[in-house]
């Protein structure tokens, strides 16, 4: 059987959490909405079905202008590469959904759009009896936020709302794209994984900035309570793998212990290489440019009070490095080293992503069906 090694740990994991990144993903539905949003998806899904196999990706959410454009492009790049399926996009996030559709930031250009809930999505694939469905996961690591990729499509293959064709439910295929970095080793030097291939793609990509001084890529992370799938080790990985190519590249994230700016900065000093210009360039690792990047990193925030974790959380990672007087010294870090893309504005890093979706489809299906009356 030529199966995942991940997928199928995660076939057998349960997972609940709540939601610690910028935009929650607590749930912001009464019933009545529910239902005019199931009515709403159900229409779209409806006018829309050309083909029998459905293709959902599962984004966290954004409210920026430049992400809704990341994700037309990403839908475009999936329209063309399986042209046999009809490709749809699904925020995980409540609050990213109602401020997309509020039009948070419609004063700096941002359209204001409706996304829906990957539920809603599958549950409306369900009724038009899709006979191959496939989830992809948009999540850069197998964390917190692609627990809950995993939860929405097993409660639908478990007809949790109790509401679809059980017999459709235990023929439909069933098919789970992992997230950008699932695999990787602890020694980067052997076999190829997503983290190596990862690494690649962003050294093509920033290498210019390396050679010029310290390249800094700002993950999300999980929180250890959160880190279910072990994945905050991916971040370490990366840095390792990308330190085989130039000493000058670094990575941390905003919400895992032990690997905020702070420690990044630890690792800078402990660093024999010396950094030329001192200049210090950011980039999100992250599937868009949102609030993090925009805030979190490119941001003008300057509040120095330490936390528990010993991380200036309100802090930029901007102003941060380029500090004088509390960062000693500090580095050249402006505006004009800020690099606000997200992974998916590059065509090589959505072709990972990509190829992710293909072994899924050139996996045996996930056999996640069970009866609500027990019986197979």
């Amino acid at each position: 059987m030529k199966k995942i090694n991940f997928l199928m740990t995660v076939a057998m994991a349960v997972f609940v959490g709540a939601s610690f990144t910028a935009c929650s993903s607590d749930s912001d539905d009464s019933s009545d909405n529910r239902k005019n949003y199931q009515e709403i998806v159900d229409n779209k899904v409806k006018e829309q079905k050309t083909k029998d196999n459905a293709l959902l990706l599962v984004a966290f959410g954004s409210t920026w202008q430049n992400a809704f454009e990341d994700f037309d492009a990403t839908i475009q790049a999936y329209k063309q590469a399986f042209p046999n399926h009809d490709v749809y996009l699904s925020f995980s996030s409540a609050i990213c959904r109602n401020r997309a559709a509020a039009g948070e930031h419609k004063e700096d250009g941002a359209e204001i759009r409706d996304y829906y809930a990957p539920d809603l999505w599958l549950e409306a694939f369900g009724r038009v009896k899709y006979a191959d469905i496939t989830v992809q996961s948009l999540q850069v690591i197998p964390g917190e936020e692609y627990g809950r990729v995993v939860n929405a499509l097993k409660d639908f293959a478990n007809n949790g709302k109790n509401d679809l064709d059980n017999e459709y439910l235990k023929n439909v295929k069933l098919h789970l794209g992992t997230p950008l970095m699932a695999t990787g080793n602890d020694d980067p030097k052997t076999g190829v994984t997503d983290v190596t291939k990862l690494a690649d793609a962003l050294h093509e990509i920033y290498k210019d900035y390396a050679d010029k001084g310290a390249m800094l890529f700002m993950g999300h992370g999980n929180p250890d309570e959160y880190d279910t799938y072990s994945a905050n080790v991916r971040y370490t990985q990366l840095e390792d793998a990308l330190q085989l190519k130039n000493k000058n590249y670094f990575v941390g994230t905003v919400d895992m212990s032990d690997n905020f700016k702070t420690n990044v900065l630890n690792r800078m000093r402990d660093s024999d290489h010396n950094y030329m210009s001192g200049k210090v360039f950011c980039a999100p690792l992250m599937s868009i440019a949102g609030d993090h990047a925009n805030n979190d990193m490119a941001g003008d925030d300057a509040e120095w009070k330490l936390n528990n974790d010993g991380e200036y959380e309100e802090t930029s990672w901007k102003v941060y490095f380029s500090e004088k007087e509390k960062v000693q010294n500090g580095y050249d870090c402006n505006n004009e080293t800020m690099i606000v893309k997200g992974l998916l504005s590059y065509p090589s890093i959505r072709q990972l992503w990509i190829k992710h979706t293909e072994d899924a489809f050139n996996s045996e299906p996930l056999e996640w069906y069970h009866s609500n009356d027990g019986a197979e």
